[in-house]
């Protein structure tokens, strides 16, 4: 990929991203990750996370306050590195596969994952595509689409046939189960070959979310078998909790509440990482 940061423009305001909204909330889990890159030990590297808030006019100190970096940015550096590295595997072994990024957010990692010959699209809500339009550039073989994945005419924009990797990271538990089968059945059917790699909530996700919250998460797996059966060919290859590389966070008061997550059932399930095969 070409230099992601390549929009023509050196700064670009933010400003106007209202708190608590989605837009929002994307700008957290960027700040997030750029945090966790500044580290000495940092587990995910995502430097161009980091060029990315330099250049985001935003109140950076307030969301410093509210997502507390030195214990969050850990959890998001131990999911982010899970799907790189399925990703990076793939494309190694398919150079010129097609990569579909679902609720891509404000996410780098199509330039973290360097393979000039691969086919990359990010895909987000259209005002989310805007934000990531200031920032990034489109290319020959990287292009963002702006929809909701739930819609299908943008899937028309995607190639057919050949190999493929599908990407949905922190979005299908905003879903729901008929929602997320017809999605993968969809995709999965216009490629020959690839893998889906997820991660989803626990049927927790959903009861603690209309406790706590407007309920905006709707559906929670058991096992992450329920995406197998969207398509004959789908198969379960690999199944971990998010907090299963505790050891690799390199701060010992992190790393013990990290360990005593995974300790536990309930909060070592909660969120989970599933690798499937077509």
């Amino acid at each position: 990929m070409t230099d992601p940061l390549s929009s023509g423009v050196d700064r670009v305001d933010f400003t106007g991203v209202a708190w608590g909204s989605v837009e929002w909330t994307l700008l957290c889990m960027l700040y997030l990750r750029a945090h966790e890159s500044r580290q000495p030990e940092s587990i995910l590297g995502d430097h161009h996370a980091a060029a990315a808030v330099e250049r985001i006019e935003y109140d950076w100190a307030r969301i410093h306050r509210v997502v507390r970096p030195t214990v969050n940015q850990y959890g998001a550096a131990l999911r982010g590195t899970y799907f790189d590295a399925a990703i990076g595997a793939f494309s190694a072994a398919h150079p010129s596969a097609t990569v579909v990024h679902l609720g891509c957010g404000l996410h780098s990692r199509a330039f973290r994952i360097s393979a000039p010959s691969l086919r990359w699209f990010d895909v987000d809500l259209p005002q989310i595509i805007a934000l990531r339009s200031q920032l990034y550039a489109e290319t020959d073989r990287y292009r963002m689409i702006g929809s909701s994945v739930t819609e299908t005419d943008w899937m028309s924009q995607l190639p057919v046939g050949g190999p493929a990797v599908i990407a949905a990271e922190g979005l299908l538990m905003y879903l729901t189960e008929p929602q997320v089968l017809e999605l993968v059945r969809r995709l999965t059917s216009r490629f020959d070959s690839g893998e889906v790699v997820a991660d989803l909530l626990s049927p927790w996700g959903p009861r603690l979310s209309r406790m706590f919250t407007s309920g905006i998460i709707t559906w929670g797996s058991r096992d992450g078998t329920e995406i197998a059966s969207a398509a004959p060919t789908l198969q379960l290859v690999d199944s971990r909790s998010v907090v299963d590389g505790f050891h690799r966070i390199p701060r010992k008061t992190a790393r013990l509440l990290y360990r005593l997550q995974h300790a536990i059932p309930a909060t070592r399930d909660y969120d989970r990482l599933y690798r499937y095969t077509f």
